[in-house]
């Protein structure tokens, strides 16, 4: 596949302009789950890739989180661009440490590439077991790779099907680094609280060294917004595992299906998913500074208000 600005892309997987959020977050929220896109004249996508996007750069970005009120983000690296970081670094850069990245890299770095890499602000590893992402390093590889990033300061990001949570359970409690599981572990909504991906999650998540981003609600719901069915996991695991859960958007939503994400709605669904003023402090500024070490909090002009 071609990765020049010529190649069609996808329609836009987000809102242009996403509803106000009637919940007002705390000073110094994150985002802990974002990433950015092109503009594709700048950072052309990877040969190879599943999707093609379209441009969602860090401006848009920007936009948004003046809209919602959030002060600190986490950009992970998307797979549309592969191991060339240089989109989530330029992203990063232009936020004065307030933001961090997530890398992609192969097992095989150099430990040149590595440090240039920590030096820009990017903090953690990410490896996908999922279908549709295509297939990369086997688990056991991630985790010996585990070591080397203990030498830098680093976590193991894990993207998997809720399908492999309990296959993939015991390599990720022999990590020699923290271990941070996505979207929680993509469960099906429909197969309710005692599904045995989500009862493997809870299982994984009494080990201390391991976290959890509340996000994805949008994909784990079978029902649609405003996401009922999906709502009740990530609350479990708020009440459960207060001090090691995160939560973020998802923005730009990669592969969504329609209809398109209100961002808006995912920022009032915190009113539930961490109901009191204590457990969002906790959930979206305690604990990511805790984890992600951010530098001053980026000023909000309130100019998308």
């Amino acid at each position: 596949m071609q990765h020049d600005a010529g190649t069609p892309a996808d329609p836009p997987y987000w809102m242009a302009t996403p509803s106000k959020p009637k919940l007002k977050l705390p000073a110094g929220a994150c985002d802990a789950h974002v990433h950015v896109w092109g503009p594709r004249k700048r950072f052309p996508f990877a040969e190879g890739r599943r999707y093609t996007p379209s441009d969602a750069p860090k401006e848009l970005l920007f936009k948004l989180h003046e809209r919602l009120g959030i002060q600190h983000c986490v950009i992970v690296q998307p797979a549309c661009h592969g191991p060339d970081n240089s989109v989530t670094i330029d992203a990063v850069a232009a936020t004065g440490g307030s933001y961090k990245g997530v890398a992609l890299v192969p097992v095989t770095i150099a430990d040149a590439e590595l440090k240039r890499l920590a030096a820009a602000n990017l903090c953690g590893a990410r490896f996908h077991y999922m279908e549709h992402l295509g297939a990369g390093p086997g688990i056991e590889e991630a985790i010996a790779f585990g070591k080397r990033l203990a030498d830098i300061g680093w976590h193991l990001q894990i993207h998997m099907e809720g399908e492999r949570i309990a296959e993939l359970a015991p390599a990720l409690k022999r990590s020699p680094v923290p271990v941070m599981i996505d979207h929680i572990g993509r469960i099906d909504a429909s197969r309710g609280l005692e599904q045995p991906a989500f009862r493997a999650l809870l299982a994984l998540m009494q080990d201390r060294n391991v976290w959890v981003k509340v996000s994805g609600t949008d994909r784990a719901t079978r029902q649609g917004p405003p996401y009922s069915d999906a709502v009740p996991f990530a609350r479990k695991l708020v009440e459960e595992f207060g001090d090691r859960v995160v939560w973020g958007t998802d923005w730009p939503h990669p592969n969504h299906a329609p209809p398109v994400i209100d961002d808006g709605l995912l920022v009032d669904l915190l009113a539930e998913i961490a109901p009191s003023e204590a457990a969002r402090q906790t959930l979206l500024v305690d604990n990511p500074q805790r984890f992600y070490r951010f530098g001053p909090a980026r000023k909000l002009t309130g100019a998308a208000a």
